[in-house]
Order: C-alpha cells, then structure tokens, then sequence
C-alpha cells in the first residue's frame, strides 16, 4: 500500500508517503525502488521499520518505508505502483522468489498561492549575520555579511536564488554558496548559506536594498515572508569631512534609511562634498600631494587594505581618478578581497605604476594648461 498525508497540496509542499506491506510469509531478502517520475521530487526520510503485528488475530510480517515527495506542478497524478521484490523461505527449505505490487496513489496538486517561486516549509529561519556595524565602519575595515536559510520540509533547490548586492558606490565579493539537504523522520531539513565581503568605494553614504522571499507554510496554510533587511553604508566619521553645505543631504540620507527598515527595498544614492581643500585645481597640482607618505608606507609594510585606502585619497587629490587609475584600483581590491586572487601581488610593483600613471597624468595636464595660456 502507499498511504500519504495531504488530500490536495501545492506545488512543492512535502507530502509523506508511508509504503507498507503486510507479509504472511518470513521475508529472508528484499527489494523495493521507488518509482522516478517528471511529476516530483522525493527521499527516502528514515530508515526501514519490520516488525510483526497481530491483524485478523494472525501474527503478520510489517514493513515500512517513509518517502518525501515534493510535486512539480499543479494537477493530479499518479504516484506508483510500487514492486517489492521478496526472497521467502517456506517450510521445505527452498528459497522462494515473490513479486507484490501496490496500487497507485493519486495526488491532486494545487498551485502555489503566490506569484514568487515557490517555496513551502513546515517551519523556515532566516539569520543575517554581520561582522560590524555597516554604517560605521572603519577606513580600512571590510564588512562580512553571512545569511542563513533553514527550513524544514523542502529541498535544498527549492530555496531561494542568492540576490545580487552589486551597486556602484559598493565594493562586492561572492564567496561559493553552501546548500545542502539533511533528511530527518519529521522531513527533510535544507540549509542554504550566502556570504559576501562588502566595502563602500569612497565612503558615501548609501543604502543596500533589502530582499523579500516569500514562502507557504504547510502548517498554518498563509504565505509568510522571511526578509535580508536594508542595510545603511557609511564610514566612521564621514559625516565631519564634509562641508556644512551637505548636512542636509545627510539629513536626507537618514530619513531615507528609516523608510527602507520599514521594509521597503530603497537604493539611495547620495552625493556629498568631496573630502578635497577648497584650493582650485591649477594651484593643487603645484603642490605636493599629502597622501603620499602613507603610500609608501602601506606598500612596504604589505598592508593592501591601509595601500587601498592611501591610493583612492591620493588620486583623489588631483580632483577624480580616471580610467586608468580605476583600473589599478579594481586589480588591488582583487588581491583584498577575491579569495580565487592570485596570491602573488607585489604592492611595490603595484605602487610603481600607479605612481607613474599619475605622473603621466600631470605632465598632461601641465600640457595643455601651457598651450591654453599660450594661445
């Protein structure tokens, strides 16, 4: 027989088949495979049950198997039948081969009750997990986020996709997700693990949007909602190099990321004053650039996070880092963060061109102001 516990589930809800057989005869060996199909997906959940049980006042042979079976798509179908292949040793001592075969359980399959993939569990939890606080970070320091799902009931394909966090003031790196599925008698227990290393490129103020994932919960039969709440991006002190002119961007920018903890998924982009003196261009590039010295320093000392940091304020001294120096920025935040990076950088070799690119750059500038002033 194959007896199941849902009359009408959606798609993807765990339906817990029993098989048993009911044997008068003593079972030496057997077989039984449960049927594929494109209509579901199923495990096995626990192991096999024998034990003997007195129906019709006859002591009778049991066995039990428990299958999780997770329909593809709404509609009703069979399930089955399934063989048992049983050896049995009658009284005369010779080994008897046996075929039983069950009828097929029917299913009708609901659709899912939402427009999201679908996703049931009998219970679901999600942890977000951060290394520091993302609107105060330090200058140098990376933020690991960590997120966790766990449900009971489903299987680990049926979690959601990892959500993309790339922005363009943000710094993102992806480490491999972990997904796995462990079965256990109350269903099958699935775990899905995303973790990024994040850090915003200049300090700007932003906020990461947040992420909703719907999901069917087969106990209490409503959609519930499992949330990555929005997340507000800043530096340390940020806030104090900027000119009184941007306080109310600021302001802006705070009452923006009330709103999206409030549930809404906001990307809020803020432009504020940079951190340059107030000295027009034609006279900085006269003089020495400051941020030199902790450049030097952080190469010879191979502390490449101190080295990012010195590189963007020394560029951005000269007013904007063009497309070269962005490149050899986005090649350093490799060698930080990406954990497949080559693991042969030399920052003194790095330095050099860097600090030749921006020489290049003013020899330029320098050009072209002369030929202006000659004409």
């Amino acid at each position: 027989m194959i007896l199941h516990d849902r009359s009408r589930p959606v798609v993807t809800e765990m339906v817990k088949l029993t098989l048993r057989g009911e044997y008068d005869l003593t079972v030496a060996l057997e077989n039984l495979r449960f049927p594929d199909s494109e209509h579901y997906d199923w495990m096995q959940i626990a192991q096999d049950r024998w034990f003997r049980e007195r129906i019709g006042g006859r002591m009778i042979q049991i066995f039990e198997r428990d299958i999780a079976l997770f329909p593809r798509h709404a509609g009703e179908f069979e399930v089955g039948p399934v063989v048992h292949e049983l050896t049995h040793v009658p009284r005369s001592g010779n080994r008897v081969a046996v075929q039983v075969a069950s009828a097929p359980a029917h299913l009708n399959v609901a659709p899912f009750p939402h427009g999201s993939q679908p996703l049931t569990a009998k219970a679901l939890v999600l942890t977000d997990e951060l290394s520091a606080q993302p609107g105060q970070l330090g200058a140098d320091e990376v933020l690991t986020r960590r997120v966790t799902i766990e449900a009971l009931g489903t299987l680990a394909h049926h979690l959601p996709e990892r959500p993309d966090l790339q922005q363009p003031w943000l710094i993102s790196f992806t480490q491999p997700e972990l997904r796995e599925t462990t079965p256990t008698p109350e269903g099958p227990v699935s775990r899905v693990v995303w973790e990024w290393q994040l850090r915003p490129r200049t300090g700007e103020p932003g906020v990461l949007p947040g992420f909703a994932f719907p999901w069917f919960d087969t106990d209490t039969r409503q959609i519930e909602t499992a949330s990555m709440q929005p997340l507000p991006f800043g530096l340390a002190g940020f806030g104090s190099n900027v000119s009184s002119g941007a306080a109310d961007t600021v302001r802006q920018f705070g009452l923006a990321a009330l709103i999206a903890a409030a549930g809404f998924a906001v990307t809020l982009s803020i432009l504020l004053w940079g951190r340059l003196p107030a000295v027009p261009p034609a006279i900085r590039r006269l003089r020495p650039n400051p941020h030199t010295a902790a450049l030097k320093r952080a190469a010879a000392q191979g502390d490449l996070l101190a080295l990012r940091s010195a590189a963007e304020r020394h560029a951005m001294w000269r007013g904007r880092i063009d497309a070269e120096q962005d490149r050899l920025l986005s090649l350093l935040d490799h060698a930080i963060f990406d954990a497949k990076a080559d693991q042969h950088f030399h920052p003194d070799d790095w330095l050099a061109e860097f600090l030749r690119r921006r020489r290049r750059r003013e020899r330029g500038t320098g050009a072209a102001a002369s030929s202006e002033t000659s004409g």
